[in-house]
């Protein structure tokens, strides 16, 4: 029986378990991996897999997904031993501008700093960590979709370095 090509789904994990059509391209994690480079831009064109690629990133290297391997198991990425103990092991921060699409400048900035703020929600654990200094508290804080634009700017650095 033939399997549905299943057109604009960019969440990694429904393909694999719907058993959706899938040209396996998790190879391209250790190509990633082990080209080293400090910054990835991944220009495509519309409708090319960049936000599924992103997701299949954060699926694989997300301590999110820790211990859920399973998806992995019949790809080429878990045939190598080294990347099976790398699974689910780092803190990742995915972002994707896939869903701005304001007309005008003001309401692309609110947006963005719409995602920008949910992604401080997602690790708001971090304030209580213990790892944060008050001052570094304040700043999370101040994260929202109305910040202004200097916290904006800096807002992914930041939160780079509290993770």
């Amino acid at each position: 029986m033939a399997r549905t090509v299943a057109i604009g789904i960019q969440d990694f994990e429904a393909i694999i378990s719907n058993n959706y059509f899938y040209i396996d391209k998790t190879d391209f994690i250790r190509e990633w991996w082990e080209n080293g480079d400090s910054v990835t831009l991944i220009a495509r064109p519309r409708r090319f897999g960049k936000t599924f690629n992103i997701n299949m990133l954060e699926r694989f290297f997300s301590i999110s997904y820790a211990g859920q391997s399973k998806i992995f198991e019949n790809l080429d990425i878990w045939q190598d031993e080294k990347y099976r103990n790398i699974q689910g092991k780092y803190p990742v921060i995915s972002i994707s501008f896939a869903n701005v699409k304001e007309n005008t400048f003001a309401k692309a900035k609110i947006r963005i700093c719409q995602i920008i703020s949910d992604l401080y929600i997602k690790n708001e654990f971090l304030k209580n960590s213990g790892l944060l200094s008050d001052k570094d508290l304040k700043y999370f804080d101040r994260v929202s979709e109305y910040m202004e634009e200097t916290d904006a700017t800096i807002s992914l650095y930041k939160l780079c370095s509290y993770m």
